[in-house]
């Protein structure tokens, strides 16, 4: 058998709209639940060869016949991808998560679009945008993008999550990756060993060099640098300081230099920096911040108006009810509704913290999430037992924020919504349970051993 497969063309769009189906609003949730790259899972979804071990099991997880859906390469063809398929294009329109019908469903939550793009018009700009996971971060820099581009302005997306573990944990591979994603997507040839050489202080340096008499210099327009989950370099401390405190460095000199002022910065990330950074070195208290909030009512009913639903005052507020304004688990609603026309409104919301129910496969991924964790399963647990507002150990608040989890109000936290506290309050029934029946079995195992 030939050692990569790839999807055949007509099956391409049958598996994209596949995850969303099967619990996974993003490709970066089943990746991390395969333990695979997330470039892995992008060549499969877009036709490209990969591993057949890797194909059979992403293929099971989307529910396809893998045989059905499989063109066979031939070993001796060069069927590998350059590493610039990791990197996004910096044409407009090209985050490859944001799709038209992504687009079409978009809603606005002003002033945050209009500031986002107001602030990447001026040079020296630096952009942070944080929310929880699932809030619309991706999109919204989507449509940024795009806007800033009809300007004609160079844009480049670059997620984290594309480096692997090694490049994470060692400055110089990271900003050599760094350097030649960005050379890709903005279309030129590499040219890192041009200035990685002996005699260079360090790698900071090396970068800096990189950017500022190469890469800059080839382009005539602004260029908006995205980085999307920044937050994936927060556990490798030394590294994150050295990278997050560069981009500070470069963000400063640009007041000075032409050069840099034509570099436009957007940091997207999750969670609250829980790292400590040098007050001066760090990009996370300068720039122009950016917050999603949640969905007002009247944002939750333009989106039922986008699905062409017609839902009452009252149906928004029982699902705002059990939700909240959570974007995600608001479109998925309606995205039901719409798409499925089986169940009334009420047995939606019924069952919707059941097995039975629309949200079981994002319920399932969290659970699944938090079992790699368990001191987060401790730390949710008092959040789903407590009546208000809790303190906990500012790591675990941070890292349940970032998962969408919880609300983070100063120190203090609170579930996100009804949804989350009736389904993982059953899940602790059934670990209680499970407890209470392992200790019954250990005492009449343990009176017959001493009959």
């Amino acid at each position: 058998m030939s050692r990569s497969l790839r999807v055949h063309t007509d099956y391409i769009p049958k598996v994209k709209s596949a995850l969303r189906r099967n619990g996974y609003p993003r490709q970066k949730d089943l990746a991390e639940e395969l333990w695979i790259s997330l470039s892995t899972l992008n060549n499969y979804l877009n036709g490209r060869a990969v591993d057949v071990l890797n194909f059979q099991e992403i293929s099971q997880r989307l529910g396809q016949d893998w045989q059905e859906i499989a063109v066979f390469e031939d070993n001796n063809s060069n069927s590998e991808d350059k590493e610039s398929l990791a990197c996004f294009s910096n044409k407009p329109g090209c985050l490859t998560e944001a799709s038209e019908a992504d687009s079409f469903l978009y809603i606005e939550r002003p002033p945050i679009e209009q500031s986002c793009y107001e602030a990447l018009l001026r040079s020296t700009a630096l952009l942070r945008v944080k929310a929880p996971t699932l809030m619309g971060k991706t999109l919204l820099m989507s449509r940024v993008l795009d806007r800033v581009a009809q300007q004609g302005y160079q844009t480049v997306y670059l997620n984290l999550h594309l480096a692997n573990h090694d490049e994470l944990a060692n400055i110089n591979s990271l900003l050599q990756w760094f350097g030649l994603c960005v050379s890709e997507s903005l279309g030129l040839p590499n040219r890192l060993a041009d200035y990685w050489y002996e005699g260079l202080a360090n790698s900071k340096m090396a970068c800096t060099n990189y950017f500022e008499r190469y890469l800059l210099r080839q382009i005539n327009t602004p260029v908006v640098l995205c980085l999307d989950e920044v937050d994936r370099v927060f556990p490798h401390r030394e590294v994150a300081s050295e990278f997050l405190g560069m981009l500070r460095a470069w963000h400063e000199k640009a007041k000075m230099g032409k050069i840099l002022q034509r570099l436009r910065l957007v940091v997207v990330h999750s969670t609250e920096v829980y790292i400590p950074l040098n007050v001066n070195q760090s990009p996370f208290n300068v720039g122009v911040p950016i917050e999603l909030p949640e969905f007002t009512p009247e944002q939750i009913k333009e989106l039922a108006q986008r699905y062409k639903l017609d839902c009452t005052a009252s149906e928004v507020e029982q699902l705002q009810e059990l939700v909240g304004g959570h974007p995600y688990l608001v479109g998925e609603c309606f995205n039901y509704l719409k798409f499925n026309g089986s169940g009334s409104w009420e047995k939606v919301l019924q069952d919707a913290a059941t097995e039975a129910g629309i949200y079981r496969n994002h319920l399932r991924h969290l659970w699944q999430m938090l079992q790699h964790q368990p001191t987060l399963v401790d730390a949710l647990q008092e959040v789903v037992e407590a009546n208000g507002s809790i303190r906990l150990e500012s790591l675990l608040a941070y890292k349940l924020h970032s998962m969408g989890l919880v609300h983070l109000q100063g120190n203090e936290v609170t579930l996100r919504c009804r949804l989350y506290r009736e389904y993982f309050r059953e899940r602790f029934h059934d670990i209680a349970l499970c407890a209470i029946q392992n200790s019954k079995f250990k005492i009449q195992n343990s009176k017959i051993g001493h009959d």
